[in-house]
């Protein structure tokens, strides 16, 4: 039986509100060393997610704008694709050779469970050769 997202996806995650101040959660992103985080609205609902793409944009602006920042949700990506939990790892392999994205947030039934990252997948996929 192969191995699904839900198998290798990570469940502790960082996220961020959408009201979370942008230089808060850039300090966040920078401490725990990670590329990028969901952000969730007042329901606990996927809105959105923050790159460290969208934080260069934020840190570009207020170097040479001046800009004092704002919430998450003025500087986030909308456009989220996910993916779902029951996956099955080859099948996940193809949405990252498809796509620029370097992590995907995981869902079931509607609701955000996890995330995997293109390293996940390639850990994932090198252990199965090995021990296949």
């Amino acid at each position: 039986m192969s191995r699904t997202l839900a198998d290798i996806m990570a469940t502790e995650l960082i996220c961020f509100q959408t009201d979370t101040n942008i230089h808060t959660a850039i300090h966040v992103l920078l401490e725990k060393r990670i590329s990028g985080a969901p952000v969730l609205d007042a329901r606990g609902s996927l809105v959105g997610i923050l790159s460290k793409k969208d934080c260069l944009n934020v840190l570009f602006s207020t170097a040479y704008h001046q800009d004092r920042g704002g919430p998450v949700e003025d500087y986030m990506s909308r456009d989220v694709q996910t993916l779902d939990a029951g996956l099955d790892l080859v099948a996940a392999a193809q949405y990252f050779l498809n796509s620029p994205f370097r992590r995907f947030p995981i869902m079931r039934d509607g609701q955000l469970v996890g995330q995997v990252s293109r390293h996940d997948i390639v850990n994932a996929l090198a252990q199965d050769l090995k021990a296949g």
